[in-house]
Parts: structure tokens; C-alpha cells; sequence
């Protein structure tokens, strides 16, 4: 009889490293994790996903793609590309309601006629800390897939900015690139006449995945002609205009997307026609306590939509964290939101010249309901208006990154809701030339520092942004990234969860074996 070992813990950690993801029963239903304390890996592999950037043809996009440098140790070898989707596709085949816009009806056709682009690297990072930058401009740019391997899978950011400087869709266009999932809520849509807001599905996977998409307004639920899901292709992007779902002219909404079958990247291309177009990025999970933070100082308008998904109302504090404590809106110090149902408050120019962050929490702490929000933050006003969005969003965790800022009209906005705490921000090497530059922030309990962020020296062309939490508690951010144009403040903010560039995995006090005959 001969005995062979094979090391279920070691299979476990290579899983969780590669997916992000693994748990492992030992014999008897204990946990290994019982064997002993976790240990953080790197992760090996990751996805990204950037929905096609504008149908108009003086959009002009920047891509810019970073991964943070590792710790001695992590792996030696590695790759990170984006590249053009299979195709870009048309709506979801659905008819506009009779009274839609035409400029709507424009952008649809617009959005079904891109073009794929040859299986080609759009954009392909060589070693990290160095961030590397592509343009590409018209309406014709196509959403981009891709994947980061090795020792530049840890932490890999992509950032997608567009400028369009007129007509229906203009402003300052910034998205992360997302991670593909199978869940999203996006708080703070619109199907409101003066809105074109697109949800664009990305399937980064070989096989074809199938989406549904809820709606709920202010009354609950909206009936949608929506029946048996909307099909991604395989490697392809699919735009999705709300106000083909359903005849409910909602102004505030909030739009659930999950998958059927496969997983899919999603974000939300919302325009006004007076207060210019942005993306609306997913909320952070549903939670007892929403953070919200980076809104601007000159704020002209800022409103407040929230959703609770579960069976129980939610009673919310809302708070102000701004540069030297909590504050309560004046007539605003709580918001009830029903069950399934979609609440709005106009907290209008709350910030009043002082930077801030919105706090949401339980009005007893007995009773932590869990929330999605965002934020739809004006500033400018009149003709003058520039709109942006922002979502509730995860801690920093152990390190976020923000890619893509230039030398001036970035500013860094930190948030300790609780505790105090300390953060260390570098800022990498420019993609054409640059030092990177380190420097150290506190954050005192209850408050929001929004900086200047630090420049590297003899920075050339645009760099990233890392935060990392070196002690205290946990710490909420974002970055504005301000590009005025014609006396437009347009602006965009990108806020920064953590990367999840680590896993945590058991570490391995005893092998488990089999016996072999």
C-alpha cells in the first residue's frame, strides 16, 4: 500500500488566489480555517471591463491602466491588456415610447453602430508603478475587455475619461472600469423627460450571458416589457436606454441589474439636457450605514436617492462630514425610505463652501436596515451647469487606487466616519515621465480632508493615485477630477474601494491525506 499526500490547503490557496474566492471543508465539516490564522495572498488573475465611452463624434477619451507596486515576494512574470470588445450592440430591440426624444432616438441608433476593432491590444501595461496611457476619439470607440495576470493582477485600476465639449451628452465623462459580477444597484437613474440614461452591460466571458433589469421608483416596482432577460454575446457590450423598459416616466429611479446565467460588467451613461452627462457607477452593497464622499465645495445642487431592497423600511441620520466634524442638514436630519421603494431628497447647496462627505446611518442603532444611495451633485449654474454622480462606496481597505489625474484639477477627499485614522498616498510615475511621490494624511474622527493631491516630480502626461490605511479606522474616499471648459466647471468623481488585490486564505498547519491502494 503506498500512501499518496495531496495538500487540500495548498489547492484552496492556489483557488482563492486565481478567483479572489475559496472555501474548504476538512473531514468532519470543521473549516481549515480552524487549522490556523488567515494569511493574505495576492491575487493572480483579474478582469476589467470599460462600457463603450460616447456615441458623439467630438468625444475625445483618455484610457489610462496602472497596478500599484507589490511587496517583495509577489510574483515576477505578468501581463495586463485591454482590448476591444467583440462588438458594441444595438439596444436591447425594444421601441422608444412615442414621445421620446429624437436626440434619444439618435443615440440609440448611434450606440448600435459601433464597429469592432481588430483583437488588439488597446492598452498593455509592462511593470507596475508605471501607469501607461491611450486616446482614441469619435463615437465610434468601442467598449474594452481585459484581463491583468501575475504580478500585475494585484490592484490593476483602469480609468476611462471622456470630454465632449457640446451637444446633448457633453461634459466630463469618468468611470472606473468595472469588474465583472452578477449583481449591481444603481441608485440615482432617470427616466425623466429631460434624461437619456443607457445601462451598458459588458460580457467579458467566451460564453454568452443573460441580464434582467429592475426598476423601482418613488411608488415601488415599475412594470417593464421586459420578459425573458436581455442576451449578451460572448465578448461583447450591450446598451440598454431605460426609457424603452417601461412607459413610467420616473424621475428618480433605481436600477437593479443581475445576471441570469454568466456575469457581466455594468455602469450607467446618464445625460441631462441641461446639467451635461456623466456615469453613474454601482452603489456599495446594500448596508445598515452608507458613506458618500468627495462632494465638491462649490456644489450648487445636491440630491440625495436612496433604495432599501429588503423586506423592512429603513430610518436613516443624514449627516454632513466636513472638515472639522458631522453637521445635520438643516430639515433634512432623517430620511424614511419603504421597503422596494425609491426615496429622493433635494439636500440643494449643502456643502456651503466647505468640502464634505454625506453620511448615512441607522436613527436607531438597534435597527440597521440595509440602503443603496447615491449622490447627483451639481455645480455651475444656468446655461453654466455640470452635472456628476456619487455612489455609496466601500472602505479603502488595505490600498484603492484612482488612475488617470493630471497636474492640476484632481483633488483627494478623505472620510474617517468613526475613528481617526492615517493614510499614505502615493502618487506614481507620470505615463510619459515623473518621480513618484509619497506623502502621509491624518484624518481626524468624524470629518472629511479633501486636498490637493501630491504631484510627482517632473511629472509628464497624467498618473494614479494610490491610498493606503496605515492605522485607525476606516477610511471613505474619491477623487474630482475638474477639466472646466468655457466656464463650464465640468468635473467628473471616480470614488476608490478597496482593490481587493489580496485574498485571505488558511494557512496550512497539516496536510490532509488519502489513502492510495
Amino acid at each position: 500500500m503506498k500512501r499518496t499526500t495531496i495538500s487540500l490547503i495548498a489547492t484552496t490557496v492556489a483557488l482563492a488566489a486565481i478567483t479572489g474566492f475559496a472555501a474548504l471543508t476538512a473531514p468532519g465539516g470543521g473549516s481549515t480555517a480552524e487549522a490556523g490564522a488567515a494569511a493574505r495572498l495576492p491575487v493572480e488573475r483579474s478582469s476589467l471591463l470599460c462600457p463603450a465611452p460616447s456615441s458623439s463624434e467630438i468625444a475625445e477619451t483618455a484610457y489610462t491602466s496602472f497596478t500599484p507596486v507589490g511587496k517583495a515576494g509577489d510574483a515576477k512574470d505578468g501581463a495586463a491588456e485591454l482590448k476591444a470588445s467583440a462588438a458594441t450592440l444595438a439596444d436591447t430591440g425594444t421601441t422608444p415610447k412615442k414621445d421620446a426624444k429624437k436626440d434619444a432616438k439618435k443615440d440609440a441608433a448611434a450606440e448600435g453602430a459601433k464597429k469592432p476593432a481588430p483583437d488588439k491590444a488597446v492598452l498593455a501595461l509592462k511593470e507596475p508603478g508605471k501607469p501607461v496611457a491611450a486616446k482614441a476619439d469619435g463615437g465610434e470607440a468601442p467598449a474594452l475587455v481585459g484581463t491583468a495576470t501575475g504580478r500585475l493582477a494585484p490592484g490593476w485600476t483602469a480609468q476611462q475619461t471622456t470630454t465632449v465639449t457640446a451637444g446633448g451628452s457633453r461634459g466630463v465623462l469618468g468611470v472606473s472600469c468595472t469588474a465583472p459580477d452578477t449583481d449591481f444597484w444603481f441608485p440615482g437613474a432617470s427616466i425623466a423627460k429631460n434624461r437619456q440614461d443607457y445601462v451598458h452591460l459588458t460580457n467579458p466571458d467566451p460564453t454568452a450571458a443573460v441580464a434582467d433589469i429592475e426598476l423601482y421608483g418613488k411608488d415601488g416596482a415599475l412594470k417593464t416589457t421586459l420578459t425573458e432577460g436581455i442576451p449578451v454575446p460572448a465578448g461583447s457590450s450591450v446598451p440598454v436606454l431605460l426609457s424603452t423598459l417601461t412607459s413610467d416616466p420616473a424621475a428618480d429611479l433605481t436600477v437593479h441589474v443581475t445576471t441570469r446565467t454568466g456575469r457581466v460588467g455594468a455602469v450607467v451613461r446618464a445625460a441631462d439636457d441641461k446639467a451635461g452627462s456623466d456615469w453613474l457607477a454601482a452603489s456599495a452593497d446594500p448596508s445598515g450605514t452608507a458613506v458618500l464622499p468627495g462632494i465638491p465645495a462649490d456644489a450648487t445642487s445636491v440630491q440625495l436617492v436612496a433604495f432599501a431592497p429588503g423586506d423592512d423600511d429603513a430610518d436613516l441620520k443624514v449627516q454632513l462630514a466636513g472638515a472639522t466634524g458631522r453637521i445635520t442638514p438643516a430639515g433634512h436630519e432623517t430620511l424614511h425610505i419603504k421597503s422596494g421603494m425609491t426615496a429622493a431628497v433635494d439636500l440643494q447647496d449643502v456643502t456651503k463652501g466647505e468640502a464634505g462627505s454625506l453620511i448615512l446611518s441607522p436613527a436607531q442603532s438597534s435597527q440597521a436596515t440595509p440602503v443603496v444611495a447615491a449622490l447627483r451633485v451639481v455645480r455651475g449654474k444656468g446655461d453654466k451647469q455640470e452635472v456628476a454622480f456619487i455612489p455609496a462606496t466601500a472602505p479603502v481597505g488595505e490600498r484603492a487606487t484612482a488612475a488617470d489625474n493630471r497636474a492640476k484639477g484632481s483633488i483627494l477627499s478623505l472620510t474617517a466616519p468613526d475613528a481617526g485614522a492615517q493614510v499614505k498616498v502615493t502618487a506614481s510615475a507620470g505615463t510619459q515621465g515623473g518621480t513618484q511621490v509619497v506623502k502621509t494624511y491624518t484624518v481626524k474622527a468624524g470629518t472629511t480632508l479633501a486636498v490637493p493631491p501630491p504631484v510627482p516630480a517632473g511629472l509628464k502626461g497624467s498618473y494614479a493615485l494610490t491610498v493606503e490605511t496605515v492605522s485607525g479606522g476606516p477610511v471613505h474616499a474619491s477623487r474630482t477630477l475638474t477639466l472646466p471648459q468655457d466656464g463650464i466647471p465640468m468635473f467628473t468623481v471616480q470614488t476608490l474601494p478597496d482593490d481587493r488585490g489580496t485574498v485571505a486564505v488558511p494557512k496550512a498547519e497539516q496536510d490532509l491525506s488519502v489513502l492510495d491502494d
